[in-house]
């Protein structure tokens, strides 16, 4: 499929609608855009490559489009192999074309083609430059948006940022879709532990004229960017995308479902505009993980089970917390015929996660629902429903570098200043602040901040349970793999 983005800069991406899952793991019914570019100029380049199965028909856009002529270049940004595995076929075709990517991509390069030689490349540093006649590109690095060695390119003639998976979402072109719907369960999914990196990101981007967006999945957005920019500023701040309950249950003889609903009821009639409810022996676990991260209230329900918690919640909570789960309300129902856990066992499984408040009330079901437990969900759903309007006493703290604005020292909740204040410490604007959960202010903490220089990954000394500087010398950033030496402190 060719389309052209400008008079010089075409799209020859493919769609895919044999796959079933992506990435092993997340179901696409519309199936998958493997995008792809190519800007026409004095020099021409090629923007990514696309999947194996569809490298032929990649190919034949890409003749297609250059109709005659020749590339000068090929620009890895993403090595994911939905996006590079035609790399081979491509200098097959076109042996002559110079190869420009990060130093980490070519070293992945090496590794999914072990004996294939690239002699012709150009090692693509942070703010470099590539120019190609009337076109400029500036090279941005991302690095863990989502792997280590992602680049970005920004072309300043025609405002166009080539974002690589950035503001990418599940489906193919050839289907009609609301975007933020599936570039949400996409974010969630793949990106959303990385939500430092992706602020990084939006920072060096606040500072370009962009007019388009071609990322490397999903449309080009070329309108009402102000609109997916801020949404993706609220996801990488772990932000409160829209106010709601959503209520993730497993039941195996009904009794926890009747408890879960009957919440959600009880909920709706006391105003609370918003109620999803995910069964999760059923459901797409992928966009109950995209609810929990959407919206600011979380209830999770559960029988006691083999000891433990039912599988399907156990594993829940896993996707949660592996991708960065915090600043949330939570709410724990639970159901044991005899000896009762699962509320401690699912807040112990949270206890890494940042910035949670977790209800006053928990419901403790015997069995089945009698007056008692009923009564203790009729009071958890007044907590739930009054959560949404007592927000603004809270503190607040910066999901970037963690400071927290106290009301009763500022003299104001933190709902009354105005849209245009920003982080006293990081400069960062009011969005980025989430609800905190009785932590300290930053500068009141009293531990030094070490920050990986190749990622960005933060090291947490109360959750590593020591001071970095006593970290060995084999110490390795768990994000990017980079050593101990790389860290800065911040």
């Amino acid at each position: 499929m060719i389309n052209k983005v400008t008079g010089s800069i075409y799209y020859i991406g493919v769609n895919d609608h044999e796959l079933d899952l992506f990435e092993g793991q997340y179901i696409v019914p519309n199936g998958m855009a493997y995008n792809s570019y190519l800007i026409k100029d004095e020099k021409i380049a090629v923007f990514d490559t696309t999947e194996k199965k569809k490298k032929e028909e990649w190919l034949g856009n890409l003749a297609e489009a250059l109709d005659g002529a020749k590339p000068d270049y090929l620009i890895v940004q993403h090595m994911e192999p939905d996006h590079s595995a035609a790399i081979g076929a491509f200098l097959e075709k076109y042996p002559e074309t110079a190869v420009v990517s990060s130093a980490k991509a070519f070293k992945i390069m090496e590794q999914f083609f072990p004996g294939f030689a690239i002699d012709n490349r150009i090692e693509a540093e942070d703010g470099g430059t590539l120019d190609l006649g009337a076109h400029k590109l500036t090279f941005v690095h991302a690095p863990m948006v989502h792997w280590p060695e992602v680049i970005m390119t920004y072309e300043a003639s025609e405002k166009v940022l080539f974002s690589a998976d950035g503001f990418g979402k599940f489906g193919a072109l050839d289907v009609d879709e609301d975007w933020a719907c599936e570039a949400r369960r996409y974010y969630t999914g793949i990106v959303g532990k990385y939500g430092k990196q992706v602020q990084d990101v939006l920072a060096k981007a606040a500072a370009l004229e962009i007019e388009k967006i071609c990322p490397l999945h999903g449309p080009v957005l070329d309108k009402d960017l102000d609109y997916y920019i801020g949404l993706y500023d609220t996801w990488s701040s772990y932000g409160v995308e829209t106010e709601g309950v959503c209520i993730f249950y497993t039941s195996v003889y009904g009794n926890t479902r009747e408890a879960a609903l009957m919440l959600a009821d009880l909920l709706e009639k006391k105003g609370v505009e918003t109620v999803e409810v995910s069964d999760l022996a059923r459901c797409d676990w992928a966009e109950a993980v995209e609810d929990a991260f959407r919206y600011d209230r979380a209830v999770f329900a559960t029988t006691t089970y083999c000891g433990g918690i039912f599988p399907f919640m156990r594993q829940f909570i896993d996707h949660l917390t592996e991708r960065g789960f915090q600043n949330k309300k939570v709410a724990f129902i639970e159901n044991g015929s005899w000896a009762p856990v699962a509320a401690k066992i699912m807040k112990g499984m949270f206890e890494k996660s940042k910035g949670l408040v977790y209800a006053e009330n928990t419901v403790t079901i015997r069995s089945a629902l009698n007056d008692e437990s009923r009564a203790q969900i009729e009071a958890l759903a007044d907590e739930l429903a009054a959560a949404a309007d007592d927000g603004g006493a809270a503190k607040m703290k910066c999901g970037v570098c963690g400071f927290v604005y106290d009301p009763e020292k500022e003299g104001r909740p933190f709902d009354e200043v105005k849209d245009s204040y920003k982080c006293p410490i990081c400069g960062m604007g009011k969005k980025v602040f989430t609800e905190e959960a009785g932590a300290k202010a930053a500068a009141d903490a009293g531990e030094e901040k070490y920050v990986c220089g190749v990622c960005g990954y933060a090291y947490d000394e109360a959750e590593a349970g020591k001071p970095f500087d006593e970290q060995p010398d084999s110490y390795k950033c768990p994000l990017c793999g980079m050593a101990k030496a790389v860290f800065k402190k911040d």
